[in-house]
């Protein structure tokens, strides 16, 4: 019996890229992503805070989304871990610097502790091959106050050309829509460790609906670890992986992608 081997990386690569710039036939689907954007592959992996050699992307069609440092809000301080991890990248990648957000309760989120959080993701975006910098922060219902101005201040900080992406809780691009007109490029809604949402996502998309933000309509972040049977076209796609990238991982999952489409 013969057995059919999945084809090479630029093979899935070339066929995933072009469902990506198809202009889906139905306008249900029409990707409305910033200009600013356009300079950034439209894949990214996801580098968490472990050891991570990406050495092996294709760096003309992929990026890498790397944890870049975490701030902690507790009470009235504020602490910012740096990534202490390896990570190895190809001299001409296109970095994206992540910030994760983390808020006690009972913090203060006052001034001083939006304007080190903002001095603190500008640092970031400073560093070498950043072509844009990602905030993480599930901001709660009585934090999106505090998470507004902060953009809007890290806007008025990092300047008009820098690209300012941020991750979307799978709500937020559905009927709990408070992030139209934030100072961002995109807002990447994350489809996968959603929790009592997941019924309302995945019968939104099976129906054809698009997300309502139009920030929501450029992007999907999504897991090596949770199938989808299938997923808009024309987006940018981030990827997470549980464990360490490696070649193969990223082949199989791009192969995938390529099914779902």
């Amino acid at each position: 019996m013969r057995v059919l081997k999945p084809p090479g990386r630029k093979i899935v690569v070339m066929l995933l890229l072009l469902l990506i710039a198809m202009a889906p036939v139905s306008a249900r689907f029409v990707s409305r992503g910033p200009d600013r954007m356009n300079h950034v592959p439209r894949l990214v992996l996801w580098a968490w805070e472990r050891p991570e050699d990406l050495r092996f992307i294709n760096t003309d069609d992929t990026a890498v989304a790397f944890l870049a440092d975490t701030i902690r809000l507790r009470a009235g301080d504020i602490a910012v871990r740096p990534r202490f991890q390896p990570l190895l990248v190809p001299d001409r990648a296109k970095l994206i610097a992540v910030t994760r957000i983390e808020a006690d309760l009972r913090a203060a989120l006052n001034q001083e502790q939006m304007a080190r959080s903002v001095a603190a993701i500008a640092t970031v975006a400073s560093l070498p091959r950043v072509v844009a910098i990602q905030v993480d922060f599930d901001a709660t219902a009585s934090q999106r106050t505090f998470y507004h101005d902060l953009l809007v201040a890290l806007r008025r900080r990092l300047g008009p050309d820098m690209p300012v992406s941020i991750t979307a809780l799978a709500s937020w691009c559905l009927d709990d829509d408070w992030i139209t007109g934030l100072p961002i490029d995109e807002a990447v809604p994350m489809l996968f460790r959603m929790g009592a949402g997941t019924g309302d996502v995945v019968t939104r998309i099976a129906s054809g609906k698009n997300f309502r933000p139009a920030l929501c309509q450029g992007s999907l972040g999504l897991a090596s670890d949770e199938r989808w049977t299938s997923l808009p076209t024309g987006r940018r796609i981030y990827l997470f992986h549980p464990q360490p990238w490696t070649r193969q991982a990223e082949l199989a999952l791009l192969w995938e992608m390529h099914a779902w489409h």
